[in-house]
């Protein structure tokens, strides 16, 4: 995916790769039905078209973080079932259901406002949130979870639409915790399915889809691999998995510097012997992470150069080396591949000492997201 002319940056998003990835979800999901998470502006890719792009990859769901996330998509055309994941005050609670979206309860305080809130004719269709182990929303008592349920079905404006719960380590594959989680909400969902045969369950986030099958129950919601980035932080291609986005950049200027002389704030850097250095027009308020200063390859004409200097607001310095033959407006891959050279987010990743997730969602909103110049063939 290589620009035709100089872009100061630009994310490219392939959306056929979050068809494929979809598809190739749901056939390992067999029966279950495969809800595309596509929150925080689809993790940073755009959250309409990877929608799209999911629905057309067998996704029958779709899951946001707040009730201004599915407004969004609804505006937008977008007309699959979504949920809501995350906790709503009575202002967010109307804008969700508004837009007609299923929302997570474990509360009854919390049911007796959906119920208050909500009409006869479109009821509120609630998720049971158990918290068997991530410690943050839901209740920890199944007792409880069963009232709440229970009370949706008595209510005449709401609807025990499913149980669900999150895990904490299914990433961690040497974690026993998950299987401790997962035997925690087994025989609740049993009991949940048995007072209410039409409801969803759900568990698994991508990490659990991938890792056990037991995890799958009716749905499992997937996130960061519909999006091809591995869930283990690992590299996704061993799971089949494309990368959809690519960022890039170009080479603003090439200019020489001897041993003594330093770029960037704070003069972290100095070359031991005359090199010449490329400067991105691009940096942190892009969502190039500081973190990646003296860390960090780019791609540029197929071959690995090295971040030297602290990486500024708008600015990134790289080494390429006495007799370069890198030259002015040279296309620059930041994350993405050139010939036979990669460089993956989940390798930003532990250079930064976090997550793709993060590397991701944190492409900042100055950077344009378009489709590739020459999209991918599968």
């Amino acid at each position: 995916m290589t620009a035709t002319a100089p872009a100061r940056a630009v994310a490219y998003v392939d959306t056929g790769a979050v068809e494929r990835n979809c598809a190739l979800l749901k056939a390992r999901l067999q029966d279950a039905e495969l809800c595309a998470v596509v929150k925080a502006d689809g993790y940073g890719h755009g959250a309409t078209a990877c929608a799209a792009a999911a629905v057309a990859g067998g996704a029958t769901w779709l899951a946001v973080a707040t009730a201004a996330e599915a407004a969004d998509l609804r505006r937008d055309g977008v007309g699959e079932r979504l949920l809501v994941l995350g906790a709503l005050t009575r202002a967010d609670l109307e804008l969700a259901l508004t837009a007609d979206a299923d929302l997570v309860a474990w509360r009854e305080d919390f049911a007796r406002l959906a119920a208050e809130v909500a009409s006869g004719d479109r009821p509120a269709r609630l998720h049971v949130k158990l918290d068997t182990g991530m410690g943050r929303l839901g209740t920890r008592d199944p007792a409880e979870a069963l009232r709440v349920a229970a009370f949706a079905q008595a209510a005449d404006t709401l609807e025990p639409a499913g149980l669900m719960t999150h895990f904490a380590t299914a990433d961690v594959l040497e974690s026993r915790f998950f299987d401790e989680q997962l035997a925690r909400f087994t025989p609740v969902a049993e009991e949940f399915r048995r007072l209410y045969p039409q409801a969803v369950v759900h568990a698994a986030n991508s990490s659990a889809m991938l890792r056990s099958r037991g995890a799958h129950f009716d749905m499992a919601r997937c996130g960061i691999a519909i999006y091809g980035l591995d869930p283990f932080g690992k590299d996704a291609l061993e799971h089949g998995l494309e990368p959809a986005l690519e960022l890039h950049s170009y080479v603003a200027d090439v200019k020489e510097v001897a041993p003594g002389e330093t770029v960037g704030y704070g003069r972290t850097w100095s070359p031991p012997s005359p090199t010449n250095v490329a400067v991105l027009p691009l940096g942190y308020g892009d969502g190039y992470r500081r973190a990646l200063s003296n860390k960090a390859d780019v791609l540029i004409r197929g071959r690995r150069r090295r971040v030297v200097g602290t990486i500024s607001m708008d600015n990134v310095t790289v080494d390429v080396g006495p007799d370069t033959d890198v030259r002015r407006h040279d296309d620059v891959t930041l994350i993405g591949a050139q010939d036979a050279e990669r460089v993956s987010a989940e390798e930003l990743a532990r250079l930064a000492d976090t997550i793709n997730f993060e590397i991701a969602t944190g492409i900042s909103p100055r950077v344009p997201r378009l489709p590739p110049i020459a999209p991918r063939v599968p």
